[in-house]
């Protein structure tokens, strides 16, 4: 009896100070993921707006070249030179992809797009986040929609590539993107107009 009482015990006690150790590895975490999140997210806006940046001084280009503004419950952000940028979010083909999308000033093409996270099979479907394939969103009209065309085929302002292999993953972007767009650009154009 005495032996399980001791081996209670100590579990009890060797409980707790996990526990109390958990909460204070959290407690001082916490604040540094936040402060992470939000470096990465301020650098790609500036990367989706074009903005050149050195990486230890994203913040404060950042403070410096964009402005934060709010309209219709949709944060974004305005650059000097009046192009704006947004944070998109949903599901992809096996997780969910989000990042963040930069227009013309014009509001009807696109400036930049980049990834923040995204889920897909590592060398297909990840292949949505690299720079080459992003590039060739520059640019493009998305005012009746983005369209996906087979490999070396886009021709028009709204059409972009599939990638070899890994045509669902780039065809879930798109939804993902003309979803985002379709839903924030009324907001941010009204926002601009004031």
């Amino acid at each position: 009896m005495k032996d399980k009482i001791m081996m209670l015990v100590f579990v009890l006690v060797l409980g707790t100070i996990l526990t109390a150790i958990l909460v204070a590895v959290n407690y001082y975490t916490t604040p540094v993921i936040s402060r992470n999140e939000q470096r990465e997210i301020q650098a790609g806006i500036l990367q989706a707006l074009g903005i050149p940046f050195p990486e230890e001084e994203a913040q404060q280009v950042f403070a410096g070249s964009v402005q934060a503004r709010q309209a219709g419950g949709k944060d974004y952000y305005v650059a000097g030179e009046g192009a704006v940028a947004f944070a998109y979010a949903g599901s992809g083909l096996w997780g969910p992809i989000n990042g963040i999308v930069a227009l013309n000033p014009d509001l009807s093409t696109l400036k930049g797009v980049t990834i923040l996270h995204q889920e897909e099979t590592p060398g297909l479907g990840s292949r949505i986040t690299e720079q080459a394939y992003l590039d060739t969103f520059r640019g493009k009209d998305f005012t009746s929609g983005l369209k996906l065309t087979p490999p070396g085929k886009a021709k028009a302002a709204n059409e972009i590539d599939a990638i070899t292999g890994a045509t669902l993953s780039p065809k879930a972007f798109l939804q993902i993107l003309n979803a985002n767009l379709a839903a924030s650009v009324p907001a941010i154009r009204e926002g601009e107009k004031q």
